[in-house]
């Protein structure tokens, strides 16, 4: 047995109410694969550098989501939220009839994966979580920024109508890295920017040498669900003794001491629960996948062996 190849895949796309999910299908298509979510603001490009380093006989379906990547935005006037993303879950399981789904999400797509897990824990077998345990606490500070996504989401809207006669502003695809890595701190190096870009810009028709972003803009100005300690502890609870892996990011914040006692049920009497932490910040699985890869393919070896028969 071998790696995946970044060269075998096979382009997905799935009829939503309101358009398309757009991703990538990598290995193995005769068994059920790992389906795995990207991050906000990201898209299934995040995921190139770990794929080479996991075995070929479970294939990866990465999706981009709605309003990220290839797929389609939420139609004119809707609020991007948790609620609404979470079902992409549901949508890929109901495309391709499985009973069972096994989660690979890194960050919002980690959110994702823990709350469909926690609402739904029959139909997951597997779970593995990148730089990310659950969402965020609700916070006395969060009522401010609230108050700002309002009116920035009602900006972006008229940016969108915009776009749709008017080119949006372009630059070199050097810039766009730049950008790109600017916007997450760092977390993405310039030298790995591409691997996002990939799916998150468009050429221009102005500039011959120029590109723009091409992504809805709302999904900025997203809302999670309310979270709260009391809440996280319930929903871990319903996780019970899910094979369970999370790797965190050693100089990343989004896993910290608030996580622990979410951590402590998901761990309490599961010994297939793993957490383990690797050198980088919050795309750690994307800048130092062969240490991610480390603890993700002995996992993926334990529970979800090379099958014995054909059936999903």
């Amino acid at each position: 047995m071998g790696n995946l190849s970044l060269n075998d895949y096979a382009d997905v796309s799935i009829e939503t109410p309101y358009g398309h999910l757009a991703g990538r299908w990598y290995g193995n298509r005769r068994e059920r694969p790992i389906l795995a979510l990207h991050g906000w603001q990201g898209n299934l490009g995040s995921f190139d550098r770990l794929i080479p380093l996991l075995p070929d006989y479970l294939g990866i379906l990465c999706i981009d989501l709605p309003g990220h990547g290839h797929s389609s935005p939420l139609p004119a006037g809707m609020l991007y939220s948790a609620d609404d993303w979470v079902l992409v879950i549901g949508r890929v399981m109901k495309e391709f009839k499985w009973k069972k789904v096994s989660l690979m999400g890194h960050s919002l797509g980690g959110i994702l994966s823990f709350l469909h897990v926690s609402l739904a824990p029959q139909t997951v077998d597997m779970m593995i979580t990148l730089d990310i345990c659950m969402p965020p606490f609700d916070a006395p500070e969060c009522i401010a920024k609230r108050a700002q996504y309002m009116e920035r989401h009602l900006v972006e809207e008229d940016r969108s109508r915009l776009m749709e006669v008017q080119e949006p502003p372009s630059y070199t695809m050097a810039q766009l890295r730049n950008v790109l890595s600017q916007g997450t701190f760092n977390s993405v190096p310039v030298e790995f920017a591409q691997h996002l870009l990939n799916r998150s810009v468009r050429k221009s028709q102005l500039y011959p040498d120029k590109f723009y972003f091409y992504r809805d803009g709302r999904t900025k100005y997203h809302t999670l669900l309310p979270f709260c300690a009391e809440k996280g502890l319930e929903m871990a609870k319903r996780i019970k003794d899910k094979p369970y892996l999370i790797i965190k990011g050693s100089d990343s914040p989004f896993i910290d001491s608030r996580s622990e006692q979410v951590m402590s049920v998901l761990a309490k009497n599961n010994p297939q629960f793993e957490f383990h932490e690797v050198s980088g910040l919050h795309h750690v699985h994307l800048t130092n996948a062969e240490e991610c890869a480390k603890f993700i393919v002995p996992f993926l070896r334990r529970h979800r062996p090379p099958p014995a028969t054909g059936k999903l």
